[in-house]
């Protein structure tokens, strides 16, 4: 069972889940255009059987069935994405009348069951005419996005509860173009520093056209990773507060201050655009609240390679199937660390935790005793943030339900509630269940 219960919390305190868009949707529907995803999953090798979007999890031609889920849980919030693609097909011009369709009905189903909808504008889509085009590498990525966010709000702006321009710029700056992990799979460090300040300037961008909506409830969502040394030498120290610069500082130092890390500056400055300190002014544009999304810690040492010369480990605390470590402490502190130099009043709201295992149904069910744990021992976490006085308003679970999982494919199951890929039958799992008992507790 959940151990804690919603009176646990402050009266305000928002629960919810989460999803994005070409992970559940079913790309193939409702004339939306291609994206970089389907291009990175049809070339050999970067995805688990070759698996993409196509269908997620048939959430575009069950949408009231899975709105009726999120009901069911007793959830306060759902945070959900909005494909790029889906809206403008060609990531300018035309928008796709299906596509803002489909939105209208999301958000006005949210309302209609007494659920604020917090929307994503970005969660990793590209269309596959910018990506042509350059993608985040090119500059002008800031306007053609502040078009899409013109052209979506428009729409749905008026209902919308919140609202973040994009979901975890350290994927899709550093991940996407250095590591080469996830569309478009670049291993380019010039391309990895255009696309991380591009991204945060497309973020300022965002907001500065939606505040010309009168809009209001507008955020940044960052995904950070716990990062300690491997061991207590001074090289691993230096190697994981490197690793921690790039991952964690970089944003945040963009976002709140209006600067980038000196240990980040050392490898990415030769390669940043001309002028960078000059867009600043956009990028700090004020925000209402910060996203966080955590799941780990990464343990650091020093590695003999080039820039960023650093290594990554795996420790000896339990481990999810995605092979990262359960470590709730960094949540806490996290939040903490945020908050204190970074945020400072700013409501702040976990907007994705959760963990992948390999659930499976049995005799109908589904038992998941593992993610009741993970989920207790990180709300407890949660609450000793709010002990220490972190302006703290939510807690969002990722995910509502399994779905794709970007080059892992449909193998790693994060949800709350199963999706059999065959037939897209959803079975609620136990943590489900918990889940709704303690928010109606």
């Amino acid at each position: 069972m959940i151990t804690h219960k919603r009176s646990d919390f402050p009266q305000d305190f928002q629960f919810g889940v989460a999803t994005s868009s070409y992970q559940i949707e079913g790309h193939s529907f409702g004339g939306a255009g291609r994206t970089h995803w389907d291009d990175f999953a049809a070339t050999p090798g970067n995805v688990v059987r070759a698996e993409n979007g196509a269908l997620g999890c048939d959430h575009y031609n069950r949408l009231e069935e899975d709105l009726d889920l999120i009901a069911g849980l007793g959830v306060d919030t759902y945070r959900f994405s909005t494909s790029w693609a889906r809206v403008l097909p060609e990531g300018r011009g035309t928008p796709n009348q299906e596509g803002l369709d489909f939105y209208d009905r999301l958000v006005d189903g949210l309302l209609a069951r007494g659920i604020n909808p917090a929307l994503t504008l970005y969660h990793w889509e590209l269309p596959s005419a910018l990506a042509d085009l350059g993608g985040w590498r090119n500059r002008d990525i800031a306007g053609w996005f502040g078009d899409y966010t013109d052209t979506l709000m428009r729409r749905i702006g008026d209902r919308v509860w919140s609202v973040a321009p994009i979901n975890e710029p350290w994927c899709v700056g550093w991940l996407s173009h250095f590591v080469g992990a996830h569309a478009p799979g670049l291993r380019d460090i010039r391309a990895t520093a255009r696309a991380m300040h591009h991204v945060l300037l497309a973020h300022g961008t965002a907001i500065q056209v939606m505040r010309g909506h009168g809009m209001k409830n507008l955020g940044a969502v960052c995904n950070f990773e716990w990062a300690a040394p491997v061991d207590d030498s001074a090289e691993a120290a230096a190697a994981a507060a490197r690793y921690d610069a790039i991952y964690n500082r970089f944003f945040l130092g963009g976002l709140f201050k209006g600067e980038y890390p000196d240990l980040v500056l050392e490898g990415l400055d030769p390669h940043l655009p001309k002028g960078w300190q000059d867009d600043f002014d956009v990028i700090t544009t004020p925000v209402d609240w910060s996203g966080l999304n955590y799941y780990t810690r990464n343990l650091i040492g020093p590695a003999a390679t080039p820039w960023p010369s650093y290594s990554e480990h795996t420790g000896e605390l339990p481990l999810t199937s995605m092979g990262w470590e359960i470590y709730p402490d960094g949540l806490r502190d996290f939040l903490i660390r945020m908050a204190r130099e970074y945020t400072g009043d700013l409501p702040i709201y976990v907007t994705e935790n959760g963990m992948s295992a390999p659930d499976q149904i049995t005799g109908g069910a589904v038992d998941d005793p593992h993610r009741i744990s993970y989920l207790n021992v990180h709300l407890d976490a949660v609450k000793q943030a709010l002990a220490a006085d972190v302006p703290l308003k939510g807690y969002y679970i990722w995910s509502l339900m399994d779905n794709y999982e970007w080059a892992l494919g449909y193998e790693k199951r994060f949800g709350l509630i199963h999706v059999d890929f065959e037939s897209f039958a959803r079975t609620p799992k136990a943590s489900y269940h918990a889940l709704a008992q303690a928010l109606r507790s």
